[in-house]
């Protein structure tokens, strides 16, 4: 699969993620699309092409997007609770998602951004206080080299790397992230239904993710939460959302958590309704029922499933409201302060939590 855009000279860097073909093609092997790419042509995602019979990453050091965030945003709850995030994405995407929030960049097919080298992203993060790096807005994957020579950088200087991802990649990807990932939130939508992704994201199924969701599990290097897109009329099906959560539950144990969020209109999805409260509610009581301990509603602000309770004595460990920390009941070893029950949270809790985490950097 591939674009019609024509390159005819070299830009950005050379790619490390292919494998050349017998047809003459090179074979992008960045995401599980596998697009094969003739000559002068551009992948689907829009961001990986062939000159001169090489694939190129086209928009290595071209950042459409810099701020800072707070690391609940992502979502990520279980991992450095608090932290302040210097969150960056690059144009163009693997998936065709009708509803997505952050279209500009990630529908974008041209090689637009902010020049950028992978120190300069690195030295944003640290000039404003932040604690780890974010790749997100649009998949990471994409631009793994990129992302990969920043996050090296960061690690060595003492920041952590967090992917926002669809999960739609490969064994090379996921190989890749052992140089620097520490965490990955993989994003599900309308729980990985079939029908549902063929018609509103453009992917075949959902099976690919549930591979790198394995490859992941067995590298054993990197901290896991799933997220889930419910969207009304088109995918809240509470049997796909069963079935997905006794994957989770059977593949990569019930304390992984499992975050629910809440839809809004938005591009092409503009006539759709919010999903209703009441939608998510059912769809935690789901992943409960699939043995899970930790199961969240996202995009609710002051709902009570924002918040994270202890599965020994059900007291509150971590009361949120949206993204703010307004109650931290682990000690210094992640156990419950109530009854000593020990849970799988990365901290400590981050000085961070309580400054004001959001500024507009690059946008």
């Amino acid at each position: 699969m591939s674009q019609g855009t024509r390159l005819t000279e070299p830009v950005g860097k050379a790619a490390e993620l292919f494998r050349n073909l017998p047809n003459g093609k090179v074979q992008c092997t960045a995401c599980a699309r596998l697009c094969q790419v003739g000559e002068g042509q551009v992948g689907l995602c829009g961001v990986r092409g062939v000159v001169g019979g090489k694939l190129y990453l086209l928009v290595y050091g071209r950042v459409m997007a810099g701020h800072i965030d707070p690391i609940e945003k992502k979502p990520v709850v279980h991992y450095r609770p608090g932290s302040k995030i210097f969150s960056l994405a690059t144009s163009g995407c693997n998936w065709l998602c009708r509803y997505c929030q952050n279209y500009d960049i990630s529908q974008r097919r041209k090689i637009e951004g902010v020049e950028a080298a992978p120190g300069d992203m690195v030295d944003q993060a640290l000039a404003h206080g932040c604690e780890g790096v974010a790749y997100t807005y649009n998949q990471p994957t994409i631009f793994m080299e990129y992302a990969r020579d920043v996050g090296r950088l960061a690690r060595s200087k003492g920041l952590f790397n967090i992917f926002v991802s669809n999960g739609y990649d490969t064994p090379e990807t996921v190989a890749m992230m052992d140089d620097f990932l520490d965490c990955i939130t993989v994003d599900f939508k309308g729980s990985g239904e079939t029908q549902f992704v063929r018609s509103y994201i453009g992917i075949p199924d959902a099976d690919p993710i549930y591979q790198t969701l394995l490859e992941i599990k067995r590298r054993g290097k990197v901290h896991v939460e799933i997220t889930d897109l419910i969207v009304p009329r088109a995918g809240e099906s509470l049997e796909a959302a069963s079935k997905m959560c006794r994957w989770v539950y059977d593949n990569l144990g019930p304390d992984t958590p499992v975050h629910f969020l809440r839809f809004h209109p938005d591009y092409k999805m503009m006539d759709f309704p919010w999903t209703p409260v009441a939608t998510l509610e059912k769809h935690v009581k789901v992943g409960r029922d699939a043995g899970l301990n930790y199961v969240y509603i996202g995009n609710v602000p002051g709902h009570p499933d924002e918040s994270t309770y202890c599965p020994g004595c059900k007291g509150v460990l971590i009361k949120r409201y949206g993204y703010e920390i307004l109650e931290y009941n682990l000690d210094e070893k992640n156990r419950c302060r109530f009854c000593g029950h020990a849970t799988p949270i990365v901290g400590p809790l981050s000085r961070s939590f309580a400054e004001d985490r959001f500024v507009s950097v690059i946008s």
